[in-house]
Order: C-alpha cells, then sequence, then structure tokens
C-alpha cells in the first residue's frame, strides 16, 4: 500500500480518512485487539455513512502490510480470521509516519 499525504489536512487526518482513523483509534484502545468485523461494527456506529466491511478489510491488511499493525489468525466457525492489534500506539504511530516521509525526502 502507498501512503497518500493530503497537505490540506492537519494530523493524521493527512494520511488517513475519517472511517480509518477511527478504525486506528479503536485499535489503539483494544486489547487483544480486534476482528475486522468487530472493527466494521463499530466504526459503523460512528460514521455518519455507512463503510463497506471490504474497505475496512482492506484498510487494516494495507497497515499489516506496512507494518502498523499486528496479525494473528485464529480459528473460528468458518474458518480462520484475522485478529489486528496495534504494533504501535498513537504517538509511536505518528512517529512512525513522520519517519517515512523523511526517509523518501531524503531518496530524492
Amino acid at each position: 500500500m502507498n501512503l497518500n499525504m493530503d497537505l490540506n489536512q492537519d494530523g493524521l487526518s493527512m494520511f488517513f480518512k475519517d472511517y480509518q482513523l477511527e478504525a486506528l483509534k479503536l485499535l489503539w484502545r483494544s486489547n487483544p485487539g480486534l476482528l475486522s468485523r468487530e472493527v466494521w461494527e463499530q466504526v459503523n456506529q460512528h460514521q455518519h455513512i455507512s463503510i463497506s466491511r471490504a474497505s475496512i478489510i482492506n484498510f487494516l491488511n494495507d497497515m499489516a502490510e506496512l507494518g502498523i499493525l499486528n496479525t494473528t489468525s485464529e480459528t473460528g466457525k468458518g474458518g480462520h480470521r484475522a485478529r489486528y492489534s496495534p504494533k504501535y500506539d498513537e504517538a509511536k504511530t505518528k512517529q512512525y509516519l513522520v519517519d517515512a516521509v523523511k526517509n523518501k525526502l531524503n531518496t530524492l
């Protein structure tokens, strides 16, 4: 996944849509993490529009691929499913993003 930065926004909103930021906030408060279904249900309770479950799953997988989230596999009804948990707290996530931007700027 590529991170896109919108310089018209502030803070983490520069990198994430509202529903994505809500998902991260939920995960930062969770222990031992959440299933995609749990994230999807809770995000939709806080948003004024309905976010598809596929959008949530794709976002969570992208964040895991970037190394921002951890995943563990569980066996349950219907097969295997992933439990997502934060690799970093909010402050360390911000630092991770700052470092990623700095590294990209240094490659020019």
